[in-house]
């Protein structure tokens, strides 16, 4: 079944327009200060079920392929990317994870060949500065840790997406099944740490299980399922310059359900990350996505970005 390119982008676009409301959703209805189990209850049942709906198992070297990309996609990037936003302030990490799209170019460039033109190199730095406009507030002490967590979580999502590219997926299995795959993989990576560092899980009412449901359900295994369809479908740059709509997402998301103001400066830096992110469209039209888009040979990677900062929440990631 033939998918049309506007169609392809603006689907696998909900993914992380979904991450961006992780923040509303983590500070409204869920337990404070747990998020690696937060982590966890995204990773682990999202993926679970997945598996039962695909039936369908990873078989050889997949195996290990599996194990890498859950790793890079989900196992350490969540724990990564919570650290750094509880060390950092508000905003910083969002704009360490806006670069991506210049680690994914990078990283291209090495392992699959795909040199970087100059426009898209361009292009990511805007993006990064727009992205930098909306979230950063006044300015903190720089945590060491926590930077160095932020640029290591970046590096690792990238390697995914552009590993998951490389990799493809084995014959006759589909996006869905890939996703179980990394999920499951990253959850159990998860689940040791989650209870080594915070312990027992925390008691839940009605309005914390129904914000897990949300992100196991909608936010996790529906919008990654969309970003692994859509990067095997499309170049690992092209789909990277989608990361940007994650951050804005919850800046509006801020500023209609929570009340957060947006200032003109904001306003300016949303137009600058969204011009980039439709600018990255056009990036490497010689890849997977200038061409016809079937509905076969799925290969993905998620990239999330999950934040307890001003505006910038989401867990790409």
């Amino acid at each position: 079944m033939a998918v049309s390119r506007p169609a392809l982008i603006a689907l696998t676009a909900l993914a992380p327009i979904s991450w961006g409301t992780t923040y509303a959703v983590t500070t409204e209805f869920l337990p404070a200060d747990r998020p690696l189990f937060t982590g966890l209850m995204r990773a682990l049942p999202a993926g679970l079920l997945l598996l039962a709906l695909a039936r369908t198992l990873p078989r050889g070297a997949w195996w290990g392929k599996a194990a890498v990309l859950g790793a890079l996609n989900i196992g350490a990037f969540f724990p990564l990317l919570f650290l750094s936003a509880y060390r950092l302030p508000g905003g910083m990490a969002a704009v360490v994870g806006s670069a991506g799209p210049l680690f994914v170019a990078g990283l291209s460039a090495l392992l699959l060949g795909q040199r970087p033109t100059r426009r898209t190199l361009l292009t990511g730095a805007v993006a990064a500065f727009g992205v930098s406009l909306v979230v950063l507030r006044a300015a903190g002490a720089l945590d060491a840790l926590g930077l160095l967590a932020a640029l290591a979580a970046t590096v690792s999502m990238s390697a995914g997406t552009v590993l998951t590219q490389r990799w493809g997926c084995p014959a006759g299995v589909g996006p869905l099944a890939l996703t179980g795959w990394q999920l499951t993989a990253g959850g159990l990576l998860i689940a040791p740490l989650a209870f080594l560092v915070e312990g027992a899980p925390p008691a839940l009412d009605g309005r914390a299980a129904g914000g897990y449901l949300y992100l196991a359900l909608a936010n996790t295994a529906v919008a990654y399922w969309l970003w692994f369809r859509g990067i095997g479908r499309m170049t690992a740059t092209q789909v990277t310059f989608l990361g940007p709509l994650s951050p804005l997402t919850a800046a509006v998301v801020g500023w209609a359900a929570l009340g957060q103001a947006l200032t003109p400066v904001q306003l300016v830096g949303m137009a600058l990350a969204l011009g980039a992110t439709v600018a990255g469209q056009f990036t490497g039209r010689g890849g997977p996505g200038a061409r016809g888009v079937t509905a076969t040979k799925p290969q993905g990677a998620p990239a999330d970005r999950e934040r307890r900062g001003v505006a910038a929440g989401v867990v790409r990631r």
